[in-house]
């Protein structure tokens, strides 16, 4: 009968395979705690942050979408938020800028951001971007409304200090509605604008601005605010073609394509850059404001940028708008700005 010799195991032995086995499995908890947070990162979207979705009204049957929105800020656009304050704060500071405010949207993503987005201004020129699209909206349910000729027959009191000015309409002649466009969006001439208001149907201009949710217009008052979120609103039914049908949203980007500023958001970008924008200024001698709103076009990429701003001396915002612009177009463009 064989006998049965019973070896003991050495202290140390059974040491080491304590060990191991707690490292393994310290090793095995934090790496699932890693892989939960990066996936959590990867669907960030708080449970508080709802998604809205804004629809225009009018029909009997439909409502057709406007827009979707997530409620929060982006956090994949916190650093761009961060330069983009710092900048502010620079200017605020030492060049006697009094406010600025900037609203980010990237396309790619969807994703957005917005700096000092409760600030008012008055919107100065970027307001001719809602007369184009309702006058668009008015050849939409009139045909040929853009035919129509006006007369431009006396000089209009225009009650603004200009400092960027272009080409403008001349007495005496006969405009048709989508030359005045033209001059009005290209050359950001008030005297266009002034005739173009003379036929405007009021009732399609303030209709905009319910379905997008804004404050409707008295027509001939001096002034009317937008923050800078509010204003980008324009912008996004067009880039959208959610309120024009595509044609006349093709229509108005090429005459915004045209926009003859190039001391703002053009300044802040690569040569040849593609862009369709529009520049506002308004104020007082006190404190003027100065203005700009593009959709800029990188490669396969797009984004809306909308800078809003008030100071002492023109140049000195142009200035601000430009590093502003050339700041968020480096994020944008940069490989490294993905999903978090």
């Amino acid at each position: 009968m064989k006998s049965i010799i019973l070896k003991k195991i050495p202290f140390y032995y059974t040491i080491g395979l304590f060990v191991i086995t707690i490292a393994v499995t310290l090793f095995i908890t934090l790496s699932f705690k890693k892989n939960s947070d990066t996936l959590s990162k990867n669907n960030a979207t708080s449970p508080s942050c709802a998604t809205t979705i804004k629809r225009m009204e009018g029909y009997q049957f439909i409502k057709p979408i406007l827009f979707t929105d997530e409620d929060c800020p982006s956090e994949r656009l916190s650093d761009v938020k961060n330069t983009i304050q710092d900048i502010i704060a620079n200017y605020t500071k030492f060049q006697n800028v009094t406010a600025a405010s900037v609203y980010v949207r990237d396309y790619e993503y969807n994703d957005w951001t917005v700096v000092n987005e409760v600030v008012q201004y008055e919107p100065g020129s970027l307001f001719k971007v809602p007369v184009l699209i309702a006058y668009l909206r008015m050849n939409e349910e009139k045909p040929g409304s853009l035919d129509k000729e006006l007369t431009y027959s006396k000089p209009f009191a225009i009650n603004k200090d200009v400092a960027f000015t272009a080409k403008s309409i001349q007495i005496g002649k006969k405009y048709k509605i989508r030359e005045l466009l033209k001059y009005m969006i290209e050359y950001s001439d008030n005297n266009a604008t002034a005739l173009l208001f003379t036929s405007l149907d009021v009732t399609i201009f303030k209709k905009l601005f319910s379905d997008l949710g804004l404050e409707e217009p008295v027509v001939n008052a001096q002034q009317y605010f937008f923050n800078v979120q509010q204003y980008s609103l324009f912008m996004r039914t067009l880039y959208n073609a959610s309120y024009l049908n595509r044609d006349n949203s093709e229509f108005a980007a090429e005459l915004l394509s045209k926009c003859e500023f190039k001391d703002g958001i053009v300044k802040g970008l690569p040569k040849n850059t593609k862009l369709i924008h529009k520049f506002g200024e308004s104020g007082n001698p006190q404190e003027i404001q100065l203005h700009e709103s593009a959709i800029i076009y990188l490669n396969n990429k797009s984004y809306l940028l909308t800078i809003m701003t008030k100071g002492k001396d023109n140049k000195v915002l142009s200035k601000l708008i430009a590093e502003i612009t050339a700041s968020v177009n480096s994020a944008i463009a940069s490989p490294t700005v993905t999903s978090i």
